[in-house]
């Protein structure tokens, strides 16, 4: 099985969302701002919980905000 990168759009979902910022997102879903920053770049995976709390602040489905990239190996 190929190994996955989890990609997100969360960036593009803020600027579009009236320019939220990082920290009105963080505050809203319970988060530092560095977790917020983290998950953006995908250098972090957020629990299930904080996912579900994000694609509610924007309404989007989960799999409308991360895309699952395949890595070849």
């Amino acid at each position: 099985m190929a190994k996955l990168c989890i990609r997100n759009n969360i960036r593009q979902l803020r600027f579009h969302h009236n320019e939220m910022t990082q920290q009105a997102l963080a505050d809203v879903i319970g988060v530092s701002r560095r977790t917020v920053i983290a998950i953006e770049s995908a250098k972090y995976s957020p629990s299930l919980e904080v996912a579900f709390k994000i694609s509610a602040v924007f309404k989007v489905s989960l799999e409308d905000m991360f895309i699952p990239i395949p890595i070849n190996m």
